[in-house]
């Protein structure tokens, strides 16, 4: 199954702060978590649900829930690769990855690509993204891959910002179009 490519070495505890991350806690406190990169299992669905429906609203839960057991039945073309970040009590964060043949701003014919990035808003700005994002960076260089691709919604400035702090160039924006094909109903010449 493609999502049982060799990710072993994602099983380690992810130093952030001198392996533990920092969190500010109320009246200047501070307390520290472990967090771990891995890859996603079947039993981290629901929670992967929780993040798909945060970063794509627009689709509803039950074709997240799809989509994922399509994954995890092998049956899915992308993504090819889920890895999710977790702290003692639950997942905040997940990269989805493929390999495209071909991504805007890229020369070469095997981009690795994020196809989605998404952190808990209680963990973001803790370097969880950053390390998922350096994690899913190893993952293409395993897949071949030369080059990492990404993109984001042209008004999301927030997501812009992070993709270019951690390296990302901006390599334009793009306007995609669609179009109905469906056959055309008999006696109807348009």
């Amino acid at each position: 199954m493609k999502h049982a490519m060799i990710l072993g070495w994602l099983g380690f505890a992810l130093a952030l702060v001198g392996g533990r991350q920092a969190l500010r806690g109320p009246v200047g406190q501070v307390r520290q978590r472990a967090i771990r990169l891995r890859r996603v299992t079947e039993r981290d669905a629901a929670a992967w649900a929780r993040m798909r429906c945060a970063l794509w609203p627009e689709a509803a839960e039950a074709e997240h829930m799809g989509e994922i057991a399509d994954y995890f039945a092998g049956t899915a073309s992308e993504p090819q690769a889920v890895l999710v970040a977790e702290t003692a009590s639950m997942l905040v964060g997940l990269a989805e990855l493929s390999v495209r043949s071909t991504a805007e701003g890229c020369t070469t014919g095997r981009v690795a690509y994020l196809e989605g990035w998404f952190i808990d808003r209680d963990s973001r700005r803790q370097g969880v993204g950053r390390a998922l994002v350096a994690a899913a960076e190893d993952w293409g260089r395993q897949q071949g891959c030369r080059e990492f691709g990404s993109d984001t919604q042209a008004e999301n400035e927030a997501s812009a910002a992070a993709h270019r702090a951690l390296g990302f160039e901006d390599a334009g924006l793009v306007r995609t179009f669609r179009k109905d094909i469906r056959p055309k109903k008999r006696g109807n010449a348009r």
